[in-house]
């Protein structure tokens, strides 16, 4: 057993002191990372409100989550949240609940007494100062999601139930690793991972080189294509076909906000244009699909690294 929390706490949380008096009655989540990690604390009863759904809840929690409000699929309204009147707003991306936050600031929340705390994982070796979806500045660890778990559970007062999700999490990562480790697979072996397209004809959204596909490819002994230090940076068609990646990860997602959300307009797209569908990894099937919460910097990400593990196993590989 460990020792409970003693309070008030006081954390430093991206850069700003928080402050409890006591563990929290009610949150409202501001990103499914956020909710997800509540929800395996076992703390779904002080989760009044929920939003920024890219997949459905996993499996386990999809009775509890739908008894839940949902405030929005992708962003609430700053009034949306105030009025469940949360204790605590929890939020995955500081985009969303920053400095210039498309929700609030930080300080719009703290002014009404209301605490804030933003998922590490996506502030910790990154810089959001940057537009868009931010840039790292150092790559990408499961510790992170690992410090997020521990805070939120001490935060709580959960600290048990914090550290057997972090054991079993660390337990899966070592497994995807190790099942990688022995397959046979071609040497310099190389990837991209494409998340959406503002549109048809814009360039993709693909993972840079820091993030959590990143992290994925690196420990799997993979090379990404691409080598921006830029979360989810915009590269041409021409570039990513002609780089040949031996495999392509195309993310699946309940989200609507771009028409390439869609994994059918994805899979589409890479057999029918006259750039993609030359690439080596589509002429011979290399292409794995994997949840798009999985390429974020969540829990999810050592679920996507079983996916890709997996997968490997599976695909055609010219030795």
């Amino acid at each position: 057993m460990s020792d409970g929390t003693n309070y008030p706490l006081i954390l430093t949380n991206c850069g700003t002191e928080i402050r409890f008096p006591s563990s929290p009655k009610s949150t409202v989540t501001v990103g499914q990372s956020a909710t997800e990690t509540l929800y395996s604390l076992g703390l779904s009863d002080r989760v009044s409100g929920t939003s920024v759904w890219f997949t459905p809840a996993l499996p386990e929690f999809r009775e509890i989550n739908a008894g839940i409000d949902r405030l929005a699929d992708n962003d609430p309204s700053f009034e949306s949240v105030v009025n469940k009147r949360p204790e605590l707003v929890a939020a995955q991306y500081e985009w969303h609940v920053g400095p210039t936050g498309s929700v609030a600031s930080r300080d719009q929340f703290h002014e009404l007494g209301i605490a804030t705390y933003i998922m590490p994982a996506d502030c910790d070796t990154k810089d959001n100062t940057t537009g868009g979806d931010g840039t790292r500045i150092a790559a990408f660890s499961p510790e992170h999601i690992y410090k997020g778990i521990t805070e939120l559970a001490t935060i709580f007062d959960v600290q048990d139930a914090g550290q057997a999700l972090v054991a079993d999490l660390a337990s899966r990562e070592a497994s995807a690793i190790a099942h990688a480790a022995g397959l046979d697979l071609p040497q310099n072996l190389s990837a991209v991972f494409w998340f959406s397209s503002p549109d048809q004809s814009a360039d993709p959204y693909v993972a840079g080189r820091l993030g959590a596909p990143g992290y994925m490819m690196d420990v799997l002994g993979i090379r990404n294509v691409v080598q921006s230090n830029e979360e989810w940076p915009n590269v041409g068609w021409e570039s990513i076909a002609r780089a040949d990646p031996d495999v392509i990860v195309v993310a699946r997602m309940d989200r609507r906000r771009f028409p390439a959300d869609d994994i059918e307009t994805k899979l589409d797209f890479l057999h029918k244009d006259p750039v993609a569908r030359e690439m080596s990894a589509v002429q011979h099937g290399r292409i794995i699909e994997m949840d798009a919460h999985a390429m974020s910097a969540t829990l999810r990400t050592i679920f996507g690294l079983e996916t890709l593990a997996e997968a490997l196993s599976t695909l055609p590989f010219e030795q």
